[in-house]
């Protein structure tokens, strides 16, 4: 049987958190379904948790936002490798979120074939 992922989703919407963590948890991919509010938040769960599967992450975000936390990330040789699949409804940022890195893109509102779409991508790099 192949392996759940562990998904950490990026978001300071709390409303968007939740539709996320809904979508996640009725996917056959996923097993654990992690939230951070914002970029800084994120650092610090992925420094406790050593087996992210994916990050969903927002871009706007106060304290931390999401291309400042992939900078941060790609400083981390054990963490740096984890596929970051950028949420937004800023389809401007799609450059800048590859150039920093992110795996894929989604631009909000989130549909949930695109969701777990790009979530089986990941799955069968894993």
């Amino acid at each position: 049987m192949q392996k759940k992922m562990k998904i950490l989703a990026v978001d300071d919407d709390i409303i968007n958190l939740k539709l996320i963590k809904s979508m996640l948890k009725s996917s056959p991919n996923v097993s654990t379904v992690l939230e951070a509010k914002d970029g800084l938040d994120a650092i610090n769960t992925i420094k406790l948790q050593d087996d992210i599967d994916l990050i969903l992450l927002d871009i706007k975000m106060p304290v931390m936002n999401g291309i400042e936390f992939m900078e941060n990330i790609s400083s981390m040789p054990s963490k740096k490798d984890i596929p970051i699949i950028i949420l937004t409804t800023d389809e401007s940022m799609k450059h800048k979120s590859f150039d920093s890195g992110a795996f894929d893109f989604i631009v909000k509102p989130i549909r949930k074939d695109d969701l777990y779409e790009k979530i089986s991508k990941v799955k069968s790099l894993l």
